[in-house]
């Protein structure tokens, strides 16, 4: 299970290092993809294989299905991290979440998000006043 919240800076060259803490149940060899909210979603190989046999019984006939479909494969890449945990963002993922310097890497359960800090700090900020208001309207998980 993935938690916490990391900051870190993108290098010259598009590389960070995954924290320590995140790289080990992600593994040296996992998956980034485009992810929701302008972020990326970052899984370890084994959890892929899960989500990749839930996407296929989406059904190919419907239109919203294949759309989401294409757009999250296709920006799937599976990534190594160097001898110093670093791993390369490719550059179309890092334009898509505005990743330029600063990184939040989010612990989010079964994955890990790599957040634009500034991007992160909005959306907290945002979510962080309604708390209470999405707790409540997640009454089936009985806190």
């Amino acid at each position: 299970m993935f938690t916490g919240e990391y900051h870190h800076t993108l290098d010259g060259k598009g590389r960070v290092i995954i924290p320590s803490r995140l790289r080990e149940g992600l593994g040296e060899q996992f998956v980034i993809t485009r992810g929701l909210d302008h972020c990326l979603f970052a899984y370890p190989n084994s959890e892929w294989v899960r989500l990749e046999q839930k996407m296929k019984n989406l059904p190919l006939t419907k239109r919203d299905s294949r759309a989401f479909k294409r757009l999250f494969f296709s920006g799937a890449m599976e990534v190594e991290a160097d001898k110093q945990g670093r791993i390369l963002i490719p550059q179309n993922l890092r334009d898509y979440a505005g990743i330029e310097k600063e990184i939040m890497f989010i612990g989010v359960s079964d994955r890990v998000e790599i957040w634009n800090e500034s991007a992160w700090s909005q959306y907290f900020g945002e979510a962080d006043q309604n708390y209470e208001e999405l707790a409540e309207k997640l009454e089936d998980i009985d806190f």
